[in-house]
């Protein structure tokens, strides 16, 4: 299977249509059309439903996630071993909605001082997400927020302390209030973390099991559990960095009571051999953090 191949697949995938594709790659229709079926030969298997626009098969998903991380990875090698007479490439950075994440923009804006043609890939997840692309080499580093199992990485904790509440409608009648404390939780229809190991954290401070709560539903990103907070329908027990970026006009966050604090950690691959822009970012990231430990 040639990389090429892969690369004309995932274009086929985003434009759901062989023509526009072909027009992109600069190729004909009938071929194309041909790398597609040529393709499915070689993986024994259909990759596309053929209609007035082309969806996956289960195949189609399953071969999409791994030729972006095969295409990805490979780019990244390229970059990495391009002769260059001044430090380049791209460094690839996860995280989620954590405060921890604040510290991003100094740390690209100073790196970037010094080495202006490194560039940066940000990419937004969940915590199991970013690990995901950390052990596939995706990610050459990941903001994750513990607890979080992190036996194949190396990692430093990070000063910042990441505070648990309850994201609400802005007129809801708890947002009158400082903070929400365990029974005003236990009145409330909750959204609640789908990450297990979170759970536990969130057990150990109710002091009973989570599933005595009314939950209602269970979330990975902020983003999808959001509009139900809007409409009244349940509260979401979140961090604050999550809800960040949300209108305070139609949302309240409102701290539990007594507090619920988390670390977080910036983490990279166990035993990577990092060289090249990725080794200088990580040289900087522990030099900054022994300058911090030493005030």
């Amino acid at each position: 299977m040639e990389l090429r191949s892969l690369e004309y697949f995932l274009t086929v995938v985003r434009e759901e249509n062989i023509s526009r594709a072909a027009e992109i790659l600069h190729l004909t229709q009938p071929t194309l059309s041909r790398q597609m079926k040529e393709l499915e030969n070689e993986l024994h298997t259909t990759l596309f439903i053929r209609g007035k626009r082309l969806t996956l098969t289960d195949s189609g998903v399953m071969l999409r996630r791994r030729a972006e991380e095969v295409v990805s990875l490979i780019h990244k090698i390229d970059s990495e071993f391009q002769e260059q007479e001044e430090l380049s490439g791209v460094i690839s950075i996860g995280s989620g909605g954590l405060m921890a994440a604040k510290m991003l923009p100094d740390l690209i804006a100073h790196f970037h001082e010094r080495y202006p043609l490194v560039s940066f890939d940000i990419i937004t997840g969940n915590a199991d997400n970013i690990k995901e692309k950390l052990e596939h080499g995706i990610l050459d580093f990941g903001f994750l927020l513990e607890p979080v199992d992190i036996e194949k990485f190396e990692y430093i904790r990070l000063p910042v302390k990441e505070v648990w509440g309850v994201l609400l409608p802005a007129d809801h009648e708890l947002a009158s209030g400082n903070a929400v404390d365990r029974e005003q939780l236990r009145a409330l229809p909750l959204i609640v973390t789908s990450r297990n190991a979170l759970k536990s954290e969130i057990e150990e401070w109710l002091g009973h099991p989570i599933s005595e709560l009314e939950i209602i539903a269970t979330h990975n990103l902020i983003n999808n559990a959001a509009p139900l907070a809007e409409k009244g329908l349940a509260g979401v027990l979140t961090i604050e960095g999550a809800v960040e970026m949300l209108d305070p006009a139609r949302f309240a966050f409102r701290p539990l009571t007594p507090e619920l604090k988390m670390t977080s950690v910036i983490a990279w691959k166990k035993l990577s051999p990092y060289s090249g822009a990725a080794g200088k970012f990580l040289e900087y990231v522990k030099t900054i953090h022994s300058e911090h430990t030493k005030v």
